[in-house]
């Protein structure tokens, strides 16, 4: 199984951080390669569509609201991955009430792509996403 994480401050204090990015639904507020969410099974599954049209299908596995982190799996996605478990996570930088560091990290089984490119494009996908939340938490 191989795994990558990327972390990024933003500037903004944690709740408000956790606010725009805690919904399950709520990557198209934030993320561009994202533009289409709709949340299936009471809100416990994402259909995710990109800019080709490719749909990503997830399902929510555990979710702390007080400690502002949520796990995913992917049922579908044009990946080459299987198992894959995601969470996204926000906390406080000590002494800084107007930061946040967000972390995305994720862990998978590469199936069809060697390890070494399947950890390039969940890395590339976590900087690149992490990079337009500060862009969107900045403007």
């Amino acid at each position: 199984m191989a795994s990558t994480s990327v972390s990024r401050t933003v500037p903004a204090p944690p709740d408000a951080v956790w606010r725009l990015v805690g919904g399950f639904g709520a990557l198209p507020d934030w993320l561009p390669y994202i533009p289409e969410s709709t949340t299936l099974e009471g809100g416990r599954v994402r259909r995710l569509t990109n800019p080709d049209g490719d749909v990503i299908v997830e399902r929510l596995v555990s979710f702390d609201e007080a400690s502002r982190h949520y796990s995913y799996a992917i049922l579908e996605a044009p990946f080459p991955v299987e198992d894959y478990v995601s969470t996204l996570r926000v906390h406080a930088v000590p002494g800084r009430d107007d930061l946040a560091e967000v972390q995305w990290s994720g862990r998978f089984t590469p199936r069809g792509a060697t390890e070494e490119e399947v950890v390039d494009l969940f890395t590339g996908i976590y900087t690149d996403g992490l990079d337009a939340l500060h862009r969107t938490l900045a403007a």
